[in-house]
């Protein structure tokens, strides 16, 4: 066993966790709800949760997605948020990479989670998420497989720009906003990862990725696609950047 086993075995076990936290924020943030020091529990009947009751995954499990106290269902994007940052996790940890770059690029990946299911849901990209982004993301950039600070600096400053620029040019045509401005900060995390010149492909799968999605509910409901509908083009730019991510070049694996 080497030093490096114990913190890949952490990246994974930590990504349910670090689901359920998330799953706080995406619920409690558009409230102005304290994040941190309430209690947890059941948004119907409001009984506090015991200890069992808030182990991830597995607590939803046994209770068979229901409240013990009122049979109220709990939210299965709980579960889902939980499980697909435990995914997130293992493809880190797959990925290679010295263990920052493994830290790093699970951070990375639960933030996109959290940040698309935010905007799946609330159709809001909430500042303390975009922020802690582009954090993630500049630190990506200086590590020895990172496409340099100078280039995310470009890469961010083009992304949100562009964004903005958008935005700003909607408003004057349409007198509407048509792009949020949560679009614009997600922009400065995205564009840093990207880098200028994997840029515009990540916009480009963005945009395809949300016609498809929007393509694919036309043929379920026909007002789907209605002029004044909102779209969560943020949860887009997220799969498009983990489409990128994944992508990327293999790197060497941590010694076990």
């Amino acid at each position: 066993m080497t030093g490096a086993q114990p913190l890949l075995l952490l990246v994974i076990l930590l990504g349910p966790a670090i689901g359920s936290f998330l799953a706080v924020l995406v619920d409690r943030l558009p409230r102005g709800e304290d994040t941190v020091l309430r209690a947890s529990g059941c948004r119907s009947c409001g009984a506090a949760l015991k200890a069992w009751q808030m182990v991830p995954i597995l607590s939803f499990l046994i209770q068979r997605g229901r409240c013990k106290n009122c049979g109220a269902a709990i939210p299965s994007w709980l579960l889902y948020l939980e499980l697909i940052c435990l995914g997130f996790g293992i493809l880190a940890v797959l990925r290679g990479g010295g263990a920052t770059e493994v830290v790093l690029s699970a951070a990375f990946l639960w933030l996109l989670a959290v940040l698309a299911t935010a905007d799946l849901m609330w159709f809001r990209l909430f500042d303390p998420l975009t922020a802690a982004l582009a954090l993630v993301a500049f630190a990506m950039a200086l590590a020895p497989q990172g496409v340099g600070l100078e280039q995310a600096a470009l890469g961010a400053a083009l992304g949100a720009g562009s964004f903005a620029a958008l935005r700003w040019g909607y408003w004057l045509v349409r007198r509407r906003e048509g792009l949020g401005l949560g679009d614009v900060k997600l922009m400065v995390g995205l564009g840093a990862f990207s880098g200028p010149y994997d840029l515009p492909l990540l916009v480009l799968l963005a945009a395809v990725t949300a016609l498809v999605v929007a393509l694919g509910q036309r043929l379920v409901n026909r007002q789907s696609l209605a002029a004044d509908r909102p779209l969560p083009f943020g949860a887009a730019l997220c799969a498009a950047a983990a489409m990128l991510w994944l992508t990327g070049p293999q790197l060497a694996p941590m010694a076990w």
